[in-house]
């Protein structure tokens, strides 16, 4: 059983549920989600063709994580007791994936932890998604690790399950859709058609002319983090008049209010453009047309080098810093300077763009859902290494 309920885990559990889903022979493959995103969870699932067994649908306004955790306890329980796997595959950070797995743990089920092994070792930074990985770590029977970094955190941490280096399942899930767009104009030209209808024309995007895409939405950034981060952003629309700046707006009332601080109410500006959330499909479309991307998400950092994208994050710290010696990432937290620099750096620089551009993704070869599959069949399994 995969057990996930955010866009972000859907992304990177999809294309493994596709995987086992070709062994029908070995397994049987089952398919619950929380809903701890709804619309934009749906919206993944459409675009792989997945659909669920069971769906939790755990969402409702105004919940804290300790709603979230009780919920997703409580609806696996019953889960379990219809259906009761032989192993259950959680992903990542989430509060679904921990609570999944404290749920199977509580069932005396094997918990397998797709992406496991990130650390910042600072249990507030981010947060909650730190102790979240080091809570699941714990539990998990079966660890399958991206790189060689985060296996050696689990090992340092003497975890009790077996640990794998896979290659992160990100990078499956990119090669898929990056191999659609790429061999369908149609389905390209309706990404094009979808942005324009949102806010964005990507045919401004001509004879070598930049593009800044950003996103922003953690928790620990809200507030004076966000008001830095949205100025600056701001001030380099200004400075750089012929760059175009395009921010796909996360929901919540946290990110949009300071953007409406900074830049009015109206959001007009020349070469600013404020668009509302992308499914999956049409931001990787965005994202492949981009110069740099500016950003505080986590799978962007795996994402966007594997399409030859800088990637500035807006973080004091990373779980992912294998992309920082890779030189694919650079930290910039929400200083308003740094900001201003490195982005400033990038769109100036030749030299210094190109180093970013061409370093080499550590973050896997697209077959990571492959390995793992394989492990769980307990084949001899190549791994992967940088």
């Amino acid at each position: 059983m995969l057990i996930f309920g955010t866009r972000p885990e859907a992304i990177k559990m999809c294309p493994l549920v596709k995987e086992f889903q070709k062994h029908t022979e070995e397994f049987k493959t089952v398919v619950c989600v929380t809903g701890q995103h709804r619309e934009m969870l749906d919206q993944v699932l459409q675009i792989f063709d997945v659909h669920p067994d069971f769906d939790l649908n755990i969402m409702k306004q105004g919940q804290d994580l300790t709603d979230v955790t009780v919920r997703v306890l409580t609806g696996l329980r019953d889960v379990f007791q219809e259906c009761r796997p032989d192993v259950v595959l959680v992903h990542g950070d989430t509060t679904t994936s921990t609570a999944g797995a404290l749920a199977a743990f509580y069932a005396q089920i094997p918990v397998g932890h797709v992406e496991a092994g990130l650390r910042t070792h600072n249990i507030y930074s981010p947060w909650p998604e730190e102790m979240n990985r080091q809570i699941t770590g714990r539990i998990a029977t079966f660890n399958f690790s991206p790189t060689p970094l985060s296996e050696k955190n689990l090992l340092d941490e003497k975890a009790q399950g077996k640990v794998y280096v896979t290659g992160n399942t990100v990078i499956d899930a990119l090669h898929m859709v990056v191999n659609k767009l790429n061999n369908d104009a149609m389905l390209a030209k309706e990404q094009d058609d979808i942005l324009l209808n949102v806010g964005y024309d990507v045919t401004r995007l001509q004879d070598g002319k930049k593009m800044v895409l950003i996103t922003g939405h953690r928790r620990e950034n809200f507030g004076d983090g966000f008001i830095r981060m949205v100025t600056a952003m701001k001030d380099l629309s200004e400075k750089y008049p012929d760059v175009d700046f395009v921010y796909p707006m996360h929901l919540n009332p946290n990110v949009r209010k300071p953007i409406h601080e900074v830049f009015g109410e109206d959001l007009t500006c020349s070469n600013f453009f404020f668009i509302e959330p992308l499914q999956y499909l049409e931001f990787v479309h965005l994202m492949s047309k981009a110069t740099l991307v500016l950003t505080d998400s986590g799978g962007i950092q795996e994402e966007a080098p594997g399409l030859g994208k800088p990637v500035l994050v807006m973080r004091d710290t990373t779980e992912r810093p294998e992309a920082l010696a890779s030189g694919t990432v650079h930290l910039v937290g929400t200083d308003y300077d740094k900001i201003m620099m490195e982005v400033s750096t990038l769109l100036d620089d030749e030299e210094a763009y190109r180093k970013m551009s061409q370093a080499v993704n550590p973050y896997g070869d697209g077959r990571a859902c492959s390995r793992i599959v394989r492990i769980l069949n307990d084949e001899e399994v190549e791994r992967y290494c940088i």
